[in-house]
């Protein structure tokens, strides 16, 4: 796949990646052609266990690999949760 192929979109709870995978071959042998068409879409929606910063996020696409930074919110970074003892 290229990078082209994908859309990734990033809300403050969840990433979703949707894409489409085309391939095509043919090959000739005595006369015969023969031709093969692969096609196939896809979506992934992955939770995320914090909010994050869906503005400032950054993407990388190399060999085949998605890598996203996806920095937390403010909130989520300086969050203090008050337990109770019993």
């Amino acid at each position: 796949m290229e990078a082209k192929d994908l859309d990734v979109q990033v809300t403050a709870e969840a990433v979703a990646i949707s894409g489409e995978r085309r391939s095509q071959t043919k090959t000739e042998d005595k006369g015969i052609t023969r031709s093969e068409f692969r096609y196939g879409s896809f979506r992934r929606v992955i939770p995320l266990p914090a909010r994050v910063q869906n503005d400032s996020v950054q993407a990388e696409y190399k060999n085949g690999v998605l890598n996203l930074t996806l920095p937390k919110a403010e909130a989520e970074k300086n969050r203090v949760v008050k337990v109770e003892l019993s």
